[in-house]
This record gives structure tokens, sequence and C-alpha cells, in this order.
């Protein structure tokens, strides 16, 4: 049911512009800075890492975020007149639709946040299955 509706979602989210997706990461970083120790805490009580090993692995997270943030400038194409004779060359990002990320257990926030906010900004819709070992964290 989660993929039914991703793809659901997806022509709609498509259609927002990315300079509007990209403002709810800005919020969503808020939002991660301001539970930051809550994060890492769950982190080290589910997992087992050190919470020193969870801040740096949820830090990681957060470069990712503030990666998606960017978007608007990341989807910018390109165009080349006369790639050869009569032939121009011109190049679009667009979305693709439903993305899945199936999580491994030993970052259980750090991979999340490497796959949702790129995915997410660039117009797809996401599912994510987290590890059955570590699925609060997620």
């Amino acid at each position: 049911m989660p993929v039914n509706a991703a793809a659901d979602a997806f022509p709609a989210w498509r259609e927002t512009p990315p300079v509007e997706r990209a403002r709810l990461f800005f919020r969503y970083r808020q939002l991660v800075e301001e539970n930051f120790d809550r994060i890492c805490q769950m982190v080290a009580r589910e997992h087992g890492k050190t919470l020193a090993e969870a801040r740096g692995s949820a830090y990681r997270g957060i470069e990712n975020i503030e990666y998606a943030c960017g978007i608007p400038t990341l989807l910018m194409g390109d165009t080349l007149e006369n790639l050869a004779r009569g032939v121009d060359c011109e190049t679009m990002h667009q979305p693709l639709g439903v993305c899945v990320g199936i999580t491994p257990f030993n970052f259980p926030a750090m991979v999340p946040m490497w796959m949702f906010p790129l995915a997410l900004a660039c117009g797809n819709t996401f599912v994510l299955k987290p590890s059955e070992k570590v699925p609060l964290t997620a």
C-alpha cells in the first residue's frame, strides 16, 4: 500500500516547484537540529552505538539535508549549441517517480537521510523500508 500511496502522490509532488520543495528541507533541517540530541540518544539506545558515534552519523545526515536545500540550482539543465554540425544538445533533469530505500541496521539515521532528501527534493516520491532491527530511529 505505501508504494500505491507514493504513486498517487507523485503527479502533484512532481509539479511542486523545486524552490518550494527546497523550503521544506530548510524547515526539516531546522527540526532535525532542534531534536538532534533526542535523535542521537535514540540511535545510541536502539542500535547500541556510543553517543559520539550516533552524533557523527546524525550530523552526516544533516549535511545531506543541507545539500538537498540547494536543489533549485542542482536541477538546472544545460544547453550546448552546435555540439556537432546542426546538432544541439539539451539536458533536462526530471523526476522519475516512486523511489524506495531499504536501509541497513548499522546506520539507522544517517542512511535514510542520505536517501530520501534528494529523492524528494528532486520531485520523486519515496517509500522507506527501515531495518527491522532498528525501526524506531527511522
